[in-house]
C-alpha cells in the first residue's frame, strides 16, 4: 500500500498567515481567510521541486499534505519500516480538503498520547497574522528542464542564475533519471541533488513516530536520487519559494530547531527555565544581498549554541507571540547547501539562493517532530544555530520562560516503548518453546516462561542473530556481528526449576572422540544405537556398553525423553576425577575477608558497618539445600601491614599476628585461620566486636593493596581450595610496597590520543598476580569507598581478570545515603550462587569457530575461557566467524561447557546447546536479529576498544558499522525507493537509538564532571553484563506513577526517556539498573505528594531523603512494591534519589533521558537518526 493511499491529516498547528499572502480557509489552520486563487485541485503534475517562485497569477502549488499517520510498521519484506526522510509521500491529487487532526487542548497536560493521532473535528482557530515586509524576487521568465544530478551544488550566483535559466515547469513530466516518466498522481518527491562530498551533517532533522502502514512500498516510479533533497510540502504560501537547508559537519552538538523560522511564534519554553527561544529573522549583518550564508559547523558535540543573534538592521526586537499558534515554531535554516534528508518526512523543496532576507516563500518546512508535528528546541537551548538565519520573523530580546508547552502525537520516530509494548502484548506470559530452530525469543523487557525442548533458555544464552548467514562474504556484506551472550550460571524462575543433574559414575559424561563435544540433543545414533555422529565434527564414536539403548522406528533412542543430555538443552553432568586438579577432588572453597583500617576508612565509618554487618552475613553463607555449609572463613585487617587473625574455636579471646615485611608476603600461621563459622561462632564475633575499637584512634593514612591479594592467595594456597577474597579498601595505595601507584589523574588528556592510556593499569604487577589468582580459583571482589582518585583502572584488574566484581561508594559516609547501598549489594555478593576454579569452552559446528571473548576472565590460549569464580550474575560474551560453509540444511550448532566447583566442593560440568539456522538470503538475516543483543556487543566491544583507540575513532567506527548494516539492507532487501527515505529493518528499527545511548556514555563521550575513576568503573562493570541489565543501563525505563492504578497489578505504561515527555503535575520513576530517581514536577497535586511524601506542599519535600516514607494509603503500598521489585529485578541495589523539579539534582536526573542532547555534547535521537541517514545516502552512492 503506497503511502498516498493513506488519510491525509492536516497539521494540527495553524499556522500564521503573512501580511501580503493569501491563505487557504481550511478549518484547523486559523480559521476562514479570503483567497483570490481558485480551490485546491490536486498538485500540479509538472511542478518541479527546484523551480522559483512564479511571477503574480500563476497558479501556486498549494495542498496539505498527509501529516499524521496510522501506527503499524510493514515492508516489502515484512521487516521493514521506512521513514519519509526525503521525498517518498506526494500530496493528495483529489480536492478533498484534509481532515484536521486532535489539537493539544484535546489531551491532559503531560500525556503522552503512543500511537497515531486520532481524527477529530476540531473548533477552527482564530486568525493569526504578523506584519512582514515584502522583498520583491526577480526570477527569470523562461525555466527550461532542470537536468543536473549527480553534480557539485552550486556555489555562486552566478552559477545559480545559469541553473535556473534551464529550468522550466510546464505541464507536460520529464524524465528524470533512469525511471519512467512520473505520473501526476505518482510525481518524484524530489529533484536529483548531488551528494556533498565532505561528510555533512545535514540539521534538517524530523523525527519520525509511528511510522505509515507499508512506507517502505512505494507505488510508481521514483527517481534513484541518492543525496537528492528531501521533499517537505506543508501548507504553502502562493507563489513563494524556500531556502535552502544549511549542510553542516557532523561533529559537533545539535540542537533541535535546524529549519527557517518562517514567520512562526516565538515557542512556549518548556518548565525549568533556560535561555528564551528566538524565532526571527537573523541574517547575518555582514552578509551581501545575493551571497549565501556560510554554515557553521553543526553544534553536534560543542556547548549550546547562543540563544539569540542580532539581525542586520538595528538591536533585537522583542518577538510577538501570533494569537491562534499551538506549536512549537520553525527553527532556523542557513542558506548555503541543498537540503537533506528527513526522519519519516517529506522533504523540503530546494529554493533560490541569494535571496535576502524578507517574508517567508514557499511551503513551510517540516519540524523537528512527529509525522506531522513540529518540533521546538530542546529546553535549555536557543533555536538558531550559529550563522543561521531566521527569515521572516521578528527579532526577540531575552524574555522570561513562557509556561510549558504540549505537543501532539510524541512518538514520531521509532519508539522504543512502542516496540516494547507490542512486544508484551504478543507474548508476555506465554511459554516459550524452545524447540524450533533459530526462533528468536521475546524482548528482555517482556515476562515469559520458558519449556526447554533441546534448545538452552534465553535465561542462558541469546544471540544476535538466529539466523546466520551460510558464506563469510554475506557476513562481511551485512556487517551484522556474529554473537552469543552466554550467561552460564544464570538463576532460573522458580516455575523453571534447577537444572537436572546427571552422574554416569566412574566412567563420566559422553563424548565425541575428535572434537569431545558432550553428548546432546543433536547426537545421531547410527547401526541400531551402537554408535553415534557427532553433530559438531561428523566424527563417528562407539557407544559405551553401559549407555547403549535401542532406537524406535523415527530413529530416536527409545529412552531419548527420559535422558535430559538427549532431550533438553541445559542440564549439568557430574565430573570425575579426571576433570580436577592434579586428579584430586577439590576441597570446599574458603572466603577471606581482607577490611582497610587506615585512617579514612576508619573515620568514614566503614570499618564499624562492615565489622557489625559480618556478625549476621556469615550465618547466610551459600549453601546448597539440605545440606550444610562447608565454607571456611577468615579475616585480615591491613594498612601499612597486615594483621591475621587466628580465630580456632579452643581459643577464648581472637589473637593477632602482625606481617610487616609486605615485599615478601607470607601467612604466619595455617591452624586457625581457615575455620568453619558454626565451630568458631563466639571467638568470630568477640574479633568483629573488637575490630572498630582497636584501631579507633589510628592515625595511618597510608596503605598496599598488592600485598592484601597476595595474602589471600597465599592463604587458599596454603589451604590447596579455591575461594573469594572480599576486599573493603578506601584509599591510592601509595604505601611502599610491591603494586604501589601514584596519582595519573590528568584531564588534559581526556580526548587525546594518550587518553587510552588512562584506562590501563599503571603497573604489570597487578596482571601478573591476576594469572596466578586465576590458577588457584581466587576470585576478588573489590569493594571500594573513595574519597578521591584511587585509580579503578589498577585496583579493578585482579577482579576483572578472576571473574569477580567492582564496587564503588564515593564519599561514603556510615549515617549517610550509600550505607543501604553497600549492605545491600555486601549481602547479595556473599549469598549468591557461585562456580570456583571454572574453565569455558564453546565449540561449534564446522563452518564457523569463536573468535573474540568479552568479559571479566583470563584466557592462557585461544579457546579456554578461565574464571576463579563464576557467579549468577557474570555473562560471557562470544563473537563467531565463518572458516568454511554452512548449510541452510542442517543450520549451525554451539555448545557452551562449563566446568566449575560448586559451593560444597563438587566438580560439575554445566552443558548449554543451542541451534540456529542458517541462511543465503539477507533478508533472512535481518529478519532473525535482536537489537538488544546488538547493543549489548557494541557496547562492550567498544568498551574494550578505548584499551587501545582513542574515543573518538571508537564512536566514528561504531557509527561506521552502524551504517554500513543498515545501508546493506536498503541496498539489497528493501524495494526500491527514493533516497530520501529512512527504510530499516524491522528488527533493528531501534538500533540507531540505542547506539546512540551508547555513543553518548560517560565512558566514551565523558562530560566535564566525569571523572576518570567512574568511566573507569562503568567500562568493567559494563564488560560482563547480560542483555537485560546493559538495555536498562543504556535506555533507562521511565515511569509515570502518577497514572499508577493502585488496585491492579499492572504497571503504568513507560513514557520515553525525554524532558518533552514530563508533566509539571507529574511524578516519574526513573531506573537504569545502577540507581532509581523519583521526580516529582512542581506542579503535583497536593494529594499525590500527601500519599507519598505525607507532606502538602512542594516546598516541603525534603530533596536529600534516600528512602520514602511508609504510609497508610494504598497508592504509598504500592510505590514501595514497584520500588523493591525493581531492586529485586537486578544485580546492584539501586538507591533512590528524588529529585524535584528545577532543583540541583535535576542535571543529574537528565543525563539519563537519552533521547536528548546531553550536556556532554551528544547528539538528541532525532539528530543522530538523521546523521545516520546521511552516512546511509552516502555509502549508496
Amino acid at each position: 500500500m503506497n503511502v498516498n493511499q493513506q488519510p491525509h491529516i492536516a497539521t494540527p498547528y495553524g499556522q500564521p498567515p503573512l501580511q501580503g499572502y493569501q491563505v487557504y480557509g481550511q478549518p484547523g489552520y486559523g480559521g476562514p481567510h479570503a483567497t483570490p486563487y481558485g480551490p485546491y485541485n490536486g498538485h500540479n503534475a509538472a511542478y518541479q521541486q527546484d523551480a522559483p517562485p512564479q511571477p503574480p497569477g500563476y497558479p501556486p502549488y498549494s495542498s496539505f499534505p498527509s501529516k499524521t499517520f496510522a501506527a503499524g510498521l510493514s515492508s516489502d519484506l515484512s521487516s521493514s519500516s521506512s521513514f519519509g526522510l526525503g521525498p517518498g509521500r506526494v500530496p493528495p491529487s483529489s480536492g478533498t480538503p484534509p481532515v484536521s487532526a486532535p489539537g493539544y487542548d484535546q489531551y491532559p497536560q503531560g500525556e503522552v498520547q503512543n500511537g497515531p493521532a486520532l481524527i477529530a473535528s476540531q473548533p477552527p482557530r482564530p486568525p493569526a497574522s504578523q506584519a512582514y515586509a515584502q522583498v520583491p524576487v526577480t526570477l527569470p521568465a523562461t525555466q527550461p528542464l532542470y537536468h543536473q544530478q549527480y553534480q557539485a551544488p552550486p556555489t555562486s550566483t552566478q552559477q545559480v542564475t545559469n541553473q535556473m535559466a534551464g529550468m522550466q515547469i510546464g505541464t507536460a513530466p520529464s524524465q528524470a533519471g533512469p525511471y519512467a516518466p512520473p505520473t501526476s498522481s505518482h510525481l518524484p518527491s524530489s529533484t536529483a541533488f548531488p551528494t556533498p562530498g565532505n561528510p555533512s551533517y545535514t540539521s534538517q532533522a524530523v523525527p519520525p513516530s509511528q511510522p505509515p502502514p507499508n512506507v517502505g512500498v512505494q507505488q510508481g516510479p521514483h527517481p534513484p536520487t541518492y543525496g537528492g533533497p528531501p521533499h517537505v510540502p506543508q501548507q504553502p504560501f502562493p507563489g513563494s519559494a524556500l531556502p535552502p537547508v544549511s549542510q553542516q559537519s557532523f561533529p559537533t552538538a545539535p540542537t533541535p530547531s535546524t529549519q527557517a523560522s518562517l514567520g512562526a511564534p516565538p515557542l512556549p519554553q518548556p518548565y525549568g527555565g533556560g535561555p528564551p527561544v528566538s524565532a526571527h529573522s537573523q541574517f547575518p549583518g555582514s552578509l551581501p544581498p545575493h551571497q549565501a550564508a556560510v554554515s557553521q559547523p553543526s553544534p553536534y558535540r560543542s556547548a549550546p549554541p547562543p540563544t539569540g543573534f542580532t539581525p542586520s538592521g538595528g538591536a533585537p526586537a522583542p518577538a510577538r507571540p501570533t494569537p491562534g499558534m499551538h506549536g512549537p515554531p520553525f527553527p532556523p535554516q542557513s542558506v548555503s547547501a541543498p537540503p537533506g534528508p528527513q526522519p519519516n518526512h517529506i522533504g523540503a523543496p530546494p529554493m533560490q539562493l541569494g535571496v535576502p532576507a524578507g517574508p517567508p516563500t514557499g511551503p513551510l518546512p517540516q519540524q523537528n517532530g512527529a509525522f506531522g508535528q513540529m518540533r521546538g528546541p530542546q529546553p535549555g537551548y536557543g533555536a538558531p544555530y550559529p550563522g543561521q538565519p531566521n527569515f521572516g520573523s521578528q527579532p526577540q530580546a531575552p524574555a522570561p520562560a513562557p509556561p510549558a508547552q504540549k505537543r501532539l502525537d510524541p512518538n514520531s520516530i521509532p519508539s522504543p516503548i512502542q516496540v516494547i509494548e507490542d512486544d508484551k502484548a504478543s507474548k508476555s506470559g506465554e511459554v516459550f518453546m524452545t524447540g524450533v530452530r533459530g526462533q528468536a525469543p521475546p524482548l528482555v523487557t517482556t515476562p515469559f516462561q520458558v519449556k526447554d525442548q533441546g534448545n538452552a533458555s534465553p535465561h542462558f544464552i541469546r544471540c544476535t542473530a538466529y539466523n546466520m548467514p551460510c558464506t563469510s562474504d554475506m557476513a562481511k556484506q551485512s556487517q551484522v556481528p556474529l554473537a552469543a551472550i552466554i550467561k552460564p550460571l544464570a538463576t532460573l524462575p522458580e516455575n523453571e526449576g534447577p537444572l537436572p543433574i546427571v552422574d554416569h559414575g566412574e566412567s563420566g559424561p559422553i563424548r565425541c572422540n575428535r572434537c569431545k563435544a558432550y553428548m546432546c540433543p543433536y547426537m545421531q545414533f547410527i547401526e541400531g544405537g551402537r554408535r553415534f555422529q557427532c553433530a559438531f565434527c561428523s566424527c563417528v564414536t562407539e557407544v559405551p556398553p553401559h549407555y547403549f539403548q535401542h532406537l524406535d522406528h523415527t530413529g530416536k533412542r527409545v529412552d531419548c525423553y527420559e535422558r535430559p543430555e538427549l532431550s533438553l538443552g541445559s542440564y549439568e553432568f557430574l565430573a570425575t576425577v579426571e576433570y580436577c586438579k592434579n586428579n584430586q577432588l577439590p576441597q570446599p572453597p574458603a572466603f577471606i575477608f581482607l577490611i582497610d583500617v587506615s585512617y579514612n576508612a576508619v573515620r568514614s565509618g566503614m570499618v564499624a558497618v562492615v565489622c557489625e554487618e559480618l556478625r549476621t552475613l556469615l550465618d547466610t553463607l551459600p549453601s546448597e539445600p539440605g545440606t550444610d555449609c562447608p565454607i571456611r572463613v577468615g579475616f585480615v585487617t591491613y594498612n601499612k601491614v597486615l594483621h591475621f587473625y587466628n580465630v580456632k574455636s579452643s581459643l577464648a579471646q581472637p589473637q593477632m599476628l602482625v606481617v610487616s615485611d609486605v615485599a615478601d608476603m607470607f601467612v604466619p600461621l595455617l591452624d586457625g585461620f581457615l575455620v568453619t563459622v558454626g565451630e568458631s561462632r563466639t571467638v568470630i564475633n568477640s574479633l568483629l566486636q573488637q575490630i572498630p575499637e582497636m584501631f579507633a584512634d589510628t592515625r595511618e593514612t597510608e596503605t598496599v593493596f598488592g600485598p592484601v591479594i597476595q595474602a589471600g592467595l597465599e592463604a587458599l594456597k596454603a589451604a590447596d581450595c579455591a575461594g573469594r577474597l572480599f576486599i573493603f579498601h578506601s584509599t591510592l595505595p601509595i604505601a611502599e610496597a610491591p603494586g604501589k601507584l601514584k596519582n595519573r589523574e590528568d584531564k588534559k588528556l581526556v580526548g587525546t590520543d594518550k587518553e587510552k592510556s588512562l584506562f590501563q593499569p599503571q603497573v604489570s604487577f597487578y596482571g601478573n598476580l591476576a594469572k596466578e589468582c586465576v590458577a588457584q580459583g581466587c576470585c576478588v571482589d573489590l569493594f571500594l569507598f573513595p574519597n578521591q582518585y584511587v585509580d579503578v583502572t589498577t585496583l579493578g584488574a585482579v577482579p576483572c581478570s578472576t571473574g569477580g566484581s567492582v564496587y564503588k561508594y564515593a564519599h561514603f559516609q556510615q549515617a549517610q545515603t550509600d550505607r543501604d547501598r553497600f549492605l545491600n549489594d555486601l549481602r547479595r555478593d556473599v549469598k549468591k550462587q557461585m562456580g570456583f576454579d571454572a574453565i569455558m569452552r564453546v565449540r561449534t559446528s564446522t563452518g564457523i569457530r569463536a573468535t573474540d571473548f568479552f568479559g571479566s576472565f583470563y584466557m592462557s590460549n585461544t579457546t579456554d575461557v578461565e574464571l576463579a569464580g563464576l557467579d549468577c550474575d557474570k555473562t560471557i560474551t562470544v563473537e563467531f566467524r565463518h572458516d568454511d560453509k554452512l548449510c541452510e540444511d542442517t543450520g549451525a550448532l554451539l555448545q557452551c561447557a562449563v566446568l566449575y566447583t560448586s559451593c560444597r566442593g563438587q566438580r560439575r560440568l554445566r552443558i548449554h546447546n543451542l541451534a540456529v539456522n542458517c541462511c543465503s538470503q539477507l533478508a533472512e538475516l535481518y529478519r532473525h536479529c535482536e537489537t538488544d543483543a546488538l547493543v549489548n556487543f557494541f557496547a562492550k566491544y567498544a568498551y574494550r576498544s578505548v584499551l587501545s583507540s582513542p574515543t573518538k575513532t571508537v564512536r566514528d567506527s561504531l557509527v561506521n558499522q552502524c551504517a554500513q548494516i543498515l545501508a546493506c539492507y536498503r541496498k539489497n532487501c528493501a524495494s526500491p525507493s527514493s533516497a530520501g527515505q529512512l527504510i530499516l529493518p524491522e528488527c533493528m528499527k531501534l538500533l540507531p537509538v540505542y547506539l546512540n545511548c551508547v555513543l553518548k556514555s560517560e565512558v566514551l563521550q565523558p562530560g566535564g564532571d566525569a571523572s576518570l575513576d567512574d568511566r573507569a568503573y562503568l567500562r568493567q562493570l559494563v564488560s560482563c553484563m547480560d542483555v537485560a541489565e546493559s538495555h536498562a543501563f543504556f535506555y533507562p525505563r521511565l515511569l509515570p506513577l502518577h497514572k499508577l492504578d493502585v488496585e491492579g497489578r499492572a504497571l503504568p505504561t513507560a513514557v520515553r526517556d525525554s524532558e518533552e515527555r514530563l508533566s509539571r503535575d507529574g511524578l516519574y520513576l526513573l531506573e537504569n539498573g545502577l540507581s532509581l530517581f523519583l521526580w516529582v514536577g512542581v506542579a503535583a497535586p497536593p494529594d499525590l505528594l500527601r500519599s507519598v511524601f505525607d507532606v502538602s506542599a512542594f516546598s516541603e519535600i525534603n530533596p536529600n531523603m534516600t528512602s520514602l516514607p511508609t504510609l497508610d494509603n494504598p497508592f504509598s503500598k504500592r510505590l514501595h512494591e514497584i520500588i523493591e521489585m525493581f531492586r529485586e529485578q537486578r544485580s546492584r541495589y539501586m538507591k533512590l534519589m528524588v529529585v524535584k523539579q528545577e532543583d540541583r539534582l535535576e542535571p543529574l536526573f537528565k543525563h539519563f533521558l537519552v533521547e536528548d542532547k546531553s550536556s556532554n555534547g551528544g547528539a538528541s535521537y532525532v539528530d543522530f537518526l538523521c546523521h545516520m541517514h546521511k552516512e546511509i545516502r552516502q555509502l549508496l552512492s
